[in-house]
């Protein structure tokens, strides 16, 4: 997986980046918070998250992690794909989206074009846990690390099985049994997945 991809800016429009590392271009989608960010200049450090289909690979490129998290959150929740993602932290920047998820904001959620109604509240219901704002800040929830837990989420990776779908399973599994062997573990989230 791509951590990050640094370099010069070859090109730069509000829907996505072309970054120059050492001669090859990287062609990244941004959402428009991003895209303000990296007006005026010429050196980036873009986060990124690659989605790898049959049909295309595609990176995403963000700003801040806080933007990066939020958008694995939101394509995690079903219904969400990837680009109603990037329109959601295009509509709510990602400093005020914390707060229309927690306070169960779904008009909106519901003006951001191509989330409908049950869309949106099930972004609401599946993330309000996991986001919480505190001022400016966005704490997002991560689930509690063991080397179970790991290896568990490392394995459904490798299966093909998308990360925050997959931890999303392992938490629920892990809080109702802490003591989870891997195997076991890795067989429960294989049927709720």
């Amino acid at each position: 997986m791509i951590e990050y991809i640094s370099g010069k800016i070859a090109q730069l429009t509000p829907t996505y980046v072309i970054v120059d590392n050492h001669g090859i271009g990287y062609e990244m989608n941004i959402s428009l918070t991003t895209f303000t960010d990296l007006e005026n200049k010429t050196e980036v450090k873009i986060l990124a998250h690659e989605i790898i289909r049959e049909d295309a690979h595609t990176l995403f490129g963000f700003s801040t992690e806080a933007e990066r998290e939020l958008f694995r959150l939101l394509i995690g929740v079903s219904g969400v794909g990837a680009n109603t993602a990037r329109m959601i932290l295009s509509s709510v920047p990602p400093s005020e989206l914390g707060f229309v998820i927690s306070t169960g904001d779904d008009k909106r959620l519901k003006a951001v074009k191509g989330v409908g109604a049950k869309t949106a509240q099930r972004i609401i219901v599946d993330l309000k846990d996991k986001i919480k704002p505190a001022g400016d800040t966005l704490f997002i929830e991560q689930p509690e690390s063991t080397d179970t837990y790991d290896e568990a989420l490392a394995a459904l990776i490798m299966l093909g099985f998308p990360k925050p779908q997959s931890q999303k399973v392992l938490t629920r599994l892990f809080k109702d049994e802490p003591l989870l062997k891997v195997e076991q573990a890795i067989k429960k989230a294989l049927t709720m997945l």
